[in-house]
């Protein structure tokens, strides 16, 4: 069973800066892509940005400037560093880890979500 830990929400001012962190259970590398989502009150969950096993990232629009995604293959853990903060970036977020099996089937991993308030 995988399990991620996550850490670093909290409530911030507009402009100000959170770093989220996700630790899963096994290595970095067993998941082809690790990630953040986020989940406002009555909005459907969607992907913050990824990395993949080759370091590739992608960002939704919104985010893209402002919020950078990392890891730390030393400590086994993945970062979300949020700067410039507004509050349509209130939400839950969640880190996700995804694997695919030898037919490319997805499986999708989660962590227990981190409140991002952004208020003043």
């Amino acid at each position: 069973q995988v399990q991620l830990v996550e850490s670093g929400g909290g409530l911030v001012q507009p402009g100000g800066s959170l770093r989220l962190s996700c630790a899963p259970s096994g290595s970095i590398f067993s998941f082809a892509a690790m990630g953040w989502y986020r989940q406002a009150p009555g909005k459907q969950r969607e992907l913050v940005a990824a990395i993949g096993r080759d370091g590739s990232t992608n960002y939704t629009d919104s985010v893209k400037g402002r919020f950078i995604i990392s890891r730390d293959n030393a400590e086994n853990t993945v970062y979300l560093q949020m700067n410039s903060l507004k509050p349509e970036d209130t939400a839950v977020y969640f880190c996700n880890a995804m694997r695919r099996d030898y037919r490319s089937v997805r499986y999708d991993y989660w962590g227990q979500g981190t409140q991002v308030t952004v208020s003043s």
